[in-house]
C-alpha cells in the first residue's frame, strides 16, 4: 500500500513539475495542494529526498537541456519569466489594474452566472474540500499583487470552482431543474454571442485573405500588412499559405527608456506621416493593408494611390 501510495505521488508530482517547465505561473495554484499533501505526509523527509527533489531535478534537467539545444547557451528560462514578470514588472507595458481587479471584476466575470452557486456551495461542501477554496483564494490574491492582469490567468481555478457549484446544484433537490436550464441556456446565449457576434472582423479578415491565395492560385506577388494594433488578428495559423505577411510590432522596452513607444503606438500619433516614410513610393507598398474603419485617412489615401484596403 506503502508503495502504491508513492508511485502516485511520483506521477502527480511529475505532472506538476512538466506543467512548471512549460509555464511557471502553473505552480501557483498547485503551491497549497503540495504543502497540504507534505503537512499531511508521516515521512517528509523521504517525500523530499525520494520524490519530490528526484522528481524537480529530473524535469529541470531536460528543461535546460532543451533550451540549451534551442538558444545555443545555458539559458533558465523560468527564472528569465520570473524576471520579467515579477523583478522587473514589464509585463505593465501590456496594461495595468488595480489590486482588487481579480475580486472585484475578474473572478466574478470569469465565473459569469455560476458565481451564485460557487458562493452558495462554498457554504454547503465538506470540510475536506476547503483546500481547493483556499487553493482558489490564494490564487486570486498572488496573481493580485502583479500590476497586469487578464481573465486568462485564472482560468486553472474553474475546476476548483465547479465542485463547489456542484454542491449547491445538488442541495436545490427541486430547483435543480430550473437552476441547471439558467446555466445551460445563460452560457449557451454568452458563448454563441461572442464566438459568432461580437468583435467578428477581426476573425472574418483572415478569410478574405485565404481567398487571395484560393481565388488566385498564380497570384505569388501578394503581401499583406496589418495596420491594427499588434495581435488583433490571427496570423497564418488563419491562412495555412506563406504569404508575406506583417503586423505593428508592440514589443516590450527592454532598455529603460523612459519614453518608450513601439512601433504601433508610433503609427497611430500620425498614421499618415508613418505610412509615407515606411512606404516612400508604391514599388515598396504592400498590395493589400488591412486597417480599422475608423482610419478614414489612411483609406481615403490608399484610394487615391490605387492600393486595396481590407477592413474589418
Amino acid at each position: 500500500m506503502g508503495g502504491s501510495k508513492s508511485m502516485n505521488s511520483v506521477k502527480y508530482s511529475s505532472l506538476v513539475a512538466l506543467a512548471f517547465i512549460i509555464r511557471p505561473t502553473a505552480v501557483i495554484p498547485w503551491i497549497p495542494l503540495l504543502f497540504r499533501h507534505f503537512w499531511q505526509e508521516q515521512r517528509k523527509l523521504d517525500l523530499i529526498l525520494h520524490q519530490f527533489l528526484p522528481v524537480g531535478f529530473v524535469t529541470l534537467s531536460w528543461s535546460l537541456i532543451i533550451d540549451r539545444m534551442f538558444f545555443g547557451q545555458w539559458t533558465l528560462v523560468q527564472y528569465n519569466f520570473l524576471k520579467f514578470n515579477v523583478l522587473q514588472n514589464l509585463g505593465t507595458f501590456y496594461g495595468s489594474h488595480s489590486w482588487h481587479w481579480y475580486f472585484s471584476q475578474g473572478f466574478p466575470v470569469v465565473l459569469g452566472t455560476h458565481m451564485p452557486f460557487f458562493i452558495h456551495g462554498c457554504f454547503l461542501a465538506p470540510r475536506r474540500y476547503r483546500i481547493l477554496l483556499v487553493t482558489v483564494l490564494w490564487t486570486l490574491l498572488v496573481y493580485s499583487m502583479l500590476s497586469h492582469k487578464e481573465f486568462r490567468f485564472i482560468y486553472p481555478v474553474l475546476p476548483f470552482c465547479m465542485v463547489f457549484c456542484g454542491y449547491s446544484l445538488d442541495h436545490l433537490k427541486t430547483w435543480k431543474k430550473p437552476a441547471l436550464s439558467f446555466l445551460f441556456l445563460s452560457n449557451m446565449l454568452l458563448a454563441l454571442y461572442t464566438g459568432l457576434v461580437h468583435q467578428r472582423g477581426t476573425l472574418d479578415v483572415m478569410t478574405h485573405i485565404q481567398e487571395l491565395r484560393y481565388n488566385n492560385p498564380h497570384k505569388s506577388a501578394a503581401s499583406i500588412f496589418v495596420m491594427m494594433p499588434c495581435h488583433s488578428t490571427p496570423f497564418y495559423s488563419h491562412v495555412h499559405y506563406p504569404l508575406p505577411m506583417r503586423f505593428l510590432q508592440c514589443p516590450p522596452d527592454l532598455t529603460g527608456k523612459s519614453q518608450y513607444l513601439d512601433e504601433a503606438d508610433i503609427f497611430y500619433l500620425n498614421p499618415l506621416n508613418w505610412l509615407y516614410k515606411e512606404f516612400p513610393n508604391n514599388s515598396t507598398m504592400p498590395t493589400h493593408l488591412i486597417i480599422f474603419s475608423v482610419l478614414e485617412e489612411v483609406r481615403k489615401h490608399e484610394k487615391r494611390e490605387n492600393g486595396i484596403f481590407i477592413s474589418p
